[in-house]
């Protein structure tokens, strides 16, 4: 990296250095060119920071996790009750696994291919409406994706390889989180 050297002259009269014990003041204009040369210098380093360019946006997943199309699962090893599973994702800064579409589903599907294993998913029965609702507010369309079993209170959806059931929420399954993909800037820095 180039170094840039500034250079000033100071214009002192002689009297005025040597003749007091004090040490010397600067003179006005000496300060104010000091500042020119500073705001000089500002500029410069702007200059070069606009210079700066970056490569396109990488998007990458957390170490141990599995890159979807826009987001990334997290397929854990140990089973907890529904409420208990949205708590580890939370603390993953995630939340529990939400559905696009057949689409997805597949991909999902893929991903979990251990026979007899139900993992949670973020969908539950509300009471009130008596519907399916994902954790972000909005409902299951049941033209989408299709649940097996019964729905009564307390109902959390798992999926499995071929299957997405309804069951008692506090049962106990493996779960999957989500987080939307972070993209990753790589600034590099032109040569000048």
């Amino acid at each position: 990296m180039d170094r840039q050297v500034v250079y000033a002259d100071l214009n002192l009269s002689r009297g005025s250095c040597f003749a007091s014990s004090s040490p010397p003041s600067l003179p006005q204009v000496t300060f104010l060119r000091r500042n020119s040369l500073i705001e000089e210098s500002r500029v410069d380093v702007q200059e070069n920071r606009n210079e700066t360019t970056e490569k396109p946006d990488l998007l990458k997943c957390p170490e141990g996790w599995h890159t979807l199309p826009e987001k990334c699962l997290f397929l854990s090893r140990a089973s907890n009750t529904w409420k208990d599973s949205l708590t580890d994702c939370s603390t993953k800064e995630s939340s529990l696994l939400l559905i696009r579409d057949q689409e997805e589903l597949k991909l999902i599907r893929m991903r979990i291919n251990e026979k007899g294993m139900l993992f949670w998913i973020g969908l539950n029965l509300t009471l009130s409406e008596k519907k399916w609702k994902w954790i972000n507010g909005s409902f299951l369309n049941s033209n989408v994706l299709q649940i097996a079993g019964y729905t009564q209170e307390k109902s959390c959806v798992s999926i499995s390889p071929t299957t997405m059931i309804s069951e008692d929420c506090d049962t106990e399954n493996r779960w999957i989180c989500q987080k939307e993909l972070k993209p990753v800037r790589n600034k590099v820095c032109s040569d000048s």
